[in-house]
């Protein structure tokens, strides 16, 4: 399989927090790079009210980052940086 992302992706398992409407959700980033990451959710991602985007904080590494979600598929989404 030939790798077309502009960015290579690091695998990880970073605590995470998504940032919507006035409420968060308890997250894990799964892989990340320079502009975009994929996110595991403790529920479905279809029962979760984010249409199309959110903030992504990395409370450990101090970063709050605009995300625009690229895919959703079981517990997971796919979220390019803004």
């Amino acid at each position: 399989m030939v790798e077309t992302r502009i960015s290579p992706r690091f695998q990880t398992t970073k605590r995470a927090v998504v940032e919507y409407g006035g409420d968060k959700y308890s997250c894990t980033v799964r892989d990340i790079s320079a502009t975009g990451a994929a996110i595991e959710f403790p529920d479905l991602v279809t029962v979760l009210p984010f249409e199309k985007g959110f903030n992504l904080i990395l409370k450990d590494d101090g970063l709050k980052m605009a995300c625009r979600i690229v895919w959703k598929r079981g517990f997971q989404i796919g979220v390019a940086f803004v």
